[in-house]
């Protein structure tokens, strides 16, 4: 039998949800742990329940300051607080070993070469998972699963003993995480049931792959959390992409705030198949929300790249980086977008001059224009457009064998911002140079 995990009243009549994310500090945080977070946190959120942060530091030898605080990091940075925590394994030795001396009692575990192995009930274990259903694991037969290790000959537990400890001494209602823990948690059930403890309810995630189908790793493109923000993504975008990796809301919908996504959250639409991560869509959504941005959020978020490009901040700054909201994908790229904008020695793109020489008319187009740009007394794009349309008309041409040469005259590029909204931002003097400069050089 499936529990509907969309159910709420399942959850609610019946106990507090308490879902809880384990990282462990020996690297940033991934990708598909941000997601096991996101996962554990919405549905949290959803049944009013509480998220606990725990830190699975026992490995010594490979923890690192640096990981954990990247992992805090990343988490806040997503808006994935926590309620609780973090609690640290490393600090609960003697709640693991009070845990273990029960075992002692029930005689379920036994020494073997120094390190203690729980003994199984050779019978078979089946659970419900949320998201994967029925899985069964038979334990009759001991050559395939032999009794496990859960203290090592040098005193310390291994990951199946604390992780239950944990959860049973936390009161984890739910236990959310990636299907690759999928065959543990059988021998997990079995310990609980020894330790007289009541088991959550488990829930595995698909895992994420590349687009080609190989399983994502930590050395693929966007699998890094720390590299969104540096790149320009938004937190909400990041959350909002990473969300759909694996949950389908099952509606055309595909853009969610963080609150949105904690109201439609369920377990039931968690598919069984993996999510194929693809950095490009997780493009396209960031450029929806920052169109969502209203003008001054936009230029706000954006000034830390501008500046960091080392480009001036115009007092017409906002109405710069305006120009080019519908045009970029993140803000990163603001500042190529905009550096012609604000600064003089941008560069042209030799494609795009290439294709203005082989016009031949538009060295005189362009002459031509310099000078009735020269002759307008009240600035204005339309007053601009006007004389060029006038221009062009004059030398028997169409205005579109024009415009092309002026963009690149302008910007030094094929595509950008409206023509319009070039026209003004430069003003009168700056384009009569633009246009003389471009005509001489071609």
């Amino acid at each position: 039998m499936r529990l509907d995990a969309g159910d709420s009243a399942a959850y609610t009549s019946r106990m507090t949800v308490r879902t809880r994310f384990a990282p462990s500090p020996t690297g940033y945080l991934h990708v598909g742990g941000a997601r096991t977070a996101l996962f554990n946190w919405l549905f949290a959120r959803k049944y009013g329940g509480i998220f606990v942060l725990r830190v699975e530091d026992t490995d010594e030898a490979r923890n690192t300051e640096e990981a954990r605080q990247a992992i805090f990091d990343g988490m806040k940075w997503l808006g994935l607080e926590w309620d609780e925590g973090p609690f640290y394994q490393s600090q609960r030795k003697g709640i693991y070993d009070a845990w273990f001396a029960k075992l002692v009692a029930a005689d379920r575990v036994y020494e073997d070469g120094g390190a203690w192995r729980f003994r199984f009930e050779r019978k078979p274990v089946t659970m419900n998972d949320l998201v994967c259903g029925e899985v069964t694991i038979d334990y009759r037969d001991e050559s395939n699963t032999p009794d496990m290790v859960v203290k090592r000959s040098d005193g310390s537990y291994v990951f199946h003993f604390v992780n239950v400890v944990d959860d049973l001494e936390m009161q984890i209602t739910h236990v959310i995480r990636g299907e690759d823990h999928l065959m543990n948690t059988p021998k997990h059930l079995q310990l609980i049931e020894a330790l007289g403890g009541t088991a959550p309810q488990y829930a595995h995630i698909p895992l994420i792959l590349n687009p080609d189908g190989s399983k994502m790793s930590k050395r693929d493109a966007g699998a890094a959390v720390g590299d969104y923000p540096r790149q320009g993504f938004l937190s909400a975008a990041v959350v909002n992409f990473i969300a759909l990796l694996g949950w389908n809301p099952k509606t055309d919908e595909e853009i969610f705030t963080l609150a949105e996504l904690a109201e439609k959250f369920s377990l039931e639409n968690v598919n069984r198949s993996p999510g194929r991560f693809d950095l490009e869509k997780c493009k396209w959504v960031n450029q929806q929300h920052l169109l969502d941005l209203s003008v001054d959020d936009f230029a706000a978020a954006a000034r830390p790249f501008v500046e960091a490009a080392g480009l001036p901040i115009p007092e017409n700054y906002v109405a710069v980086i305006t120009a080019v909201k519908d045009k970029v994908r993140l803000l990163g790229e603001v500042p190529t977008a905009v550096d012609f904008l604000l600064k003089e020695d941008f560069e042209y793109d030799e494609e795009a001059v290439a294709k203005v020489r082989r016009n031949a008319a538009a060295v005189g187009l362009l002459v031509s224009l310099a000078a009735a740009f020269e002759s307008i007394m009240d600035w204005s794009a339309d007053a601009a457009k006007a004389a060029l349309n006038e221009t062009a008309t004059a030398a028997g041409a169409k205005p579109g064998q024009l415009m092309f040469p002026l963009r690149v005259a302008l910007s030094g590029r094929a595509h950008g911002p409206d023509l319009g909204d070039v026209l003004n931002l430069l003003g009168k003097d700056r384009c009569v140079k633009r246009v003389t400069d471009f005509a001489a050089m071609l």
